[in-house]
């Protein structure tokens, strides 16, 4: 009889909550995912033609710092290679940041609801979470934020396009923000959705970085560019706050296959982002339609819509499956809907239609 182990685990790691993913199909069924605000193109034929190329390479470790991709994404944004730090995910990223500079018992303001895995990356910093409630629309409230600030804060997390509601923060109400948050406050913008963005008073965040040594932007490959399943995303940071989030970054943490997708999408990135006009098209349309239903329905600027369905949030999910969409409630909460093909916005809002306000 296998002995039980009696080793203690962290009490914090038993407060941890669950991240949970979004719903995928059950073996052979047939179902449109629009639950994980996946790309839903595959990846272009030169970027599969790079994975193909790294996959003879995997018996060898990665180059640890990412250095060519890290060199073409500085270039990209028009700053240094030392602003730039690669991992596994603008999620990994994050906890590398936290990791960085949160002692035990510090605190991070974040919104709420906002990304689910927030709670997680704190908890695991040892910090202390400080949720301040979206508004009404969905939007967050930069004021009550900057106000939820104290001399333990040592990070906010700001989420624009905010995920899951979808509106993105505005240049003027970010500067404002950003004027009232002290220097030694890390604000970072977490712009995972960035490229979706349509709004003309959306800030440039790297500009704002220029002008603020305590801003670091979170970005990915995983969305816009369709790596999900490959995990790099990457953060850029005045060099120093970069040295330090590099430092607390897990060793060799982007793989070769996915350092070589990710340089073959920037080469690609007129083709990618063609595709992400298809998305916003697609957004557009499906916002349309569910405003003609009669929905009150955030101002997503990402590749998702957000319904605030409350308590009938998991029995509008559970019908949503049997049409054959699949989407991601928030129990209590509401429901957000990814952005995919043409004929999953047909279904899904056939099964909208039939909960629409009346």
């Amino acid at each position: 009889m296998a002995s039980v182990s009696r080793v203690p685990l962290r009490r914090a790691i038993a407060d941890v909550p669950a991240y949970v993913p979004g719903a995928r199909a059950a073996v052979g069924a047939a179902a449109f995912k629009l639950s994980s605000n996946e790309n839903p193109y595959p990846p272009l034929p030169s970027v599969v033609a790079a994975i193909g190329d790294g996959a003879v390479d995997v018996n060898r470790y990665p180059d640890m710092f990412a250095t060519e991709l890290t060199e073409a994404v500085a270039h990209r944004l028009g700053v240094t290679p030392e602003q730039v730090v690669t991992g596994t995910g603008s999620v990994a990223v994050l906890g590398h940041v936290l990791a960085a500079v949160c002692e035990a018992g510090d605190e991070v303001v974040l919104p709420w609801r906002s990304f689910e895995a927030y709670p997680i990356a704190v908890t695991l910093a040892h910090a202390q979470q400080v949720r301040v409630p979206v508004q009404a629309d969905g939007r967050l409230d930069l004021p009550a934020m900057a106000a939820a600030v104290t001399r333990r804060t040592r990070v906010v997390l700001v989420c624009t396009p905010n995920n899951p509601t979808g509106p993105a923060v505005r240049d003027a109400e970010l500067r404002d923000f950003l004027a009232a948050v002290p220097g030694d406050v890390l604000v970072v913008l977490d712009e995972a959705y960035v490229e979706f963005v349509r709004d003309a008073q959306a800030p440039d965040a790297v500009a704002l970085l220029a002008e603020h040594p305590n801003v670091v932007v979170l970005r990915t490959f995983s969305k816009a560019y369709g790596l999900a399943g490959l995990r790099v995303g990457y953060a850029v940071a005045r060099p120093r706050i970069a040295a330090g989030i590099r430092t607390a970054s897990t060793p060799f943490g982007v793989s070769h296959v996915a350092q070589l997708a990710a340089l073959a999408s920037l080469r690609a990135e007129g083709e990618l982002l063609t595709r992400v006009e298809a998305v916003v098209a697609e957004r557009e349309r499906l916002l349309d339609g569910l405003r003609a239903q009669g929905w009150d329905v955030p101002d997503s600027q990402a590749n998702f819509v957000w319904l605030g369905l409350g308590d009938r949030s998991v029995t509008f999910a559970e019908r949503c499956a049997q049409a054959g969409v699949l989407v991601r409630p928030f129990a209590g909460d509401g429901v957000r809907v990814s952005v995919g093909e043409k004929e999953a916005t047909d279904i899904f809002l056939e099964v909208a239609a039939e909960h629409a306000p009346r």
